[in-house]
């Protein structure tokens, strides 16, 4: 007991020298510094050792078959809740058995959703329905901590919840649906010409696409409902805006690449021109033209989507640092010097090229300049290729979209209030 006690004392001295000793070293920097003229050093208080947090991953999947604005604030809302956001990408030949044949192939999505700037990392042909050893290994070899999904029902084709699993192993959380768009919407508006064109006109594919509308309050076939009107719920609003800008200008001295266009039904084409554009410079200004500009230069058909919906979807690209919501359709010496801009850009793959033919050309001041350069287009798609495509096998969407619009129209009309943030 002795020697015990002993033992206990010589412990207690021991940590008492060693304090004084620290003590006396900090106090003497103290004094040695503010003689030089410098601030003392502070150190943490013994015991404290930092520790690094593990991050939250999250994850998210789906098919974003033409992807929107919609997609991208899912992602967004997604992100909120982790600190990683890994993103898992149906395959085609899952789409195709669930929901009927995709508008845009896995390698077109892939590029879609890669590009959206919350997204951390992506999971190519993810299946449709999460299984038990599919969630096992998001939690295993992904590290994920919670899988979420909006509030509209995913139903797998025998009625069952897509996510009921995870539901079941308390790793579930939902977000809120971004209101007023989906893809069987924008499907649906080109579909719009199909119904309404008489049988011996349906198979003249070029006819077709001329007969594209505007999208905006529509006749339509409403499923029955008598009223004959499509109602879009889209409502932007400037808080929209303010999540998806990047709330960051250029830097004094940044070059600022300037590129312009529709941007209309957002696709793989637009997102890699961006991609070469911004690598050019320090800073990507992108000129999103107006509905009317483009009805002007592309037909009375055109855009499928609307002036706020194609600016949001151009805001959520990675590559792109700021917009001109309704940018002019001539660059002006003007506005090359309101923005700085250092360098004018196009592709090479455009719908419409004629400007080069014609007089008036919307970029004979930055040529006169010598700050114009016309750069490769990587993708060979425009918004006339994702048209086509709709065209070309319009019976089969058409009765995917018969079905999917039965199951929008039962969500808005039991929808409760969600909160997003």
């Amino acid at each position: 007991m002795g020697s015990e006690n002993g033992a206990m004392e010589s412990l207690a001295s021991s940590r008492f020298v060693a304090a004084c000793v620290l003590g006396g070293l900090v106090l003497g920097a103290a004094v040695l510094a503010v003689q030089l003229g410098r601030a003392p050093p502070v150190l943490p208080p013994l015991g404290i050792r930092w520790r690094k947090k593990k991050p939250v991953r999250v994850y998210m999947d789906g098919c974003f078959d033409m992807m929107h604005y919609g997609h991208c604030n899912a992602l967004r809302q997604a992100r909120a809740l982790g600190d990683e956001l890994v993103v898992g990408v149906v395959s085609d030949d899952e789409i195709t058995a669930n929901k009927g044949p995709p508008v845009t192939p896995l390698h077109e999505r892939m590029i879609m959703v890669g590009a959206v700037k919350w997204v951390d990392e992506v999971i190519p042909d993810a299946p449709y329905a999460i299984t038990e050893e599919f969630m096992n290994k998001l939690f295993t070899e992904y590290n994920i901590d919670y899988i979420i999904h909006g509030d509209d029902p995913c139903l797998l084709p025998d009625g069952t919840d897509a996510y009921a699993l995870a539901k079941k192993a308390g790793r579930y959380k939902q977000i809120k649906r971004t209101e007023g768009v989906s893809s069987t919407d924008i499907v649906g508006r080109m579909l719009l010409c199909v119904r309404e064109r008489s049988s011996s006109d349906s198979h003249n594919h070029s006819s077709l696409q001329r007969q594209f509308s505007h999208g905006h309050n529509q006749k339509v076939d409403d499923g029955g409902s008598g009223s004959g009107t499509r109602i879009y719920h889209f409502l932007p609003t400037s808080r929209r805006i303010v999540q998806f800008s990047n709330g960051k200008g250029p830097g004094p001295d940044a070059r600022i690449v300037y590129i312009d266009g529709a941007f209309d039904l957002f696709h793989a084409g637009h997102v890699e021109i961006l991609r070469i554009a911004r690598g050019l410079g320090d800073f990507l200004l992108v000129g999103i033209h107006t509905d009317q500009t483009i009805s002007t230069t592309r037909g009375a058909h055109r855009p499928i989507m609307n002036l706020h919906e194609r600016s949001l979807s151009v805001l959520a690209c990675r590559y792109v640092d700021e917009v001109i919501i309704g940018a002019p359709w001539e660059v002006s010496k003007d506005m090359i010097t309101t923005f700085n801009i250092s360098l004018v850009v196009h592709g090479t793959i455009a719908e419409n090229m004629d400007f080069l033919k014609e007089k008036s050309n919307p970029y004979a001041v930055p040529m006169a300049m010598g700050i114009y350069r016309q750069i490769e287009s990587p993708l060979d798609i425009t918004t006339s290729t994702i048209i086509r495509r709709i065209v070309s096998n319009h019976e089969a969407y058409q009765k995917r979209n018969e079905k999917k619009e039965a199951s929008e129209r039962r969500y808005y009309e039991g929808k409760t209030y969600v909160s997003e943030d």
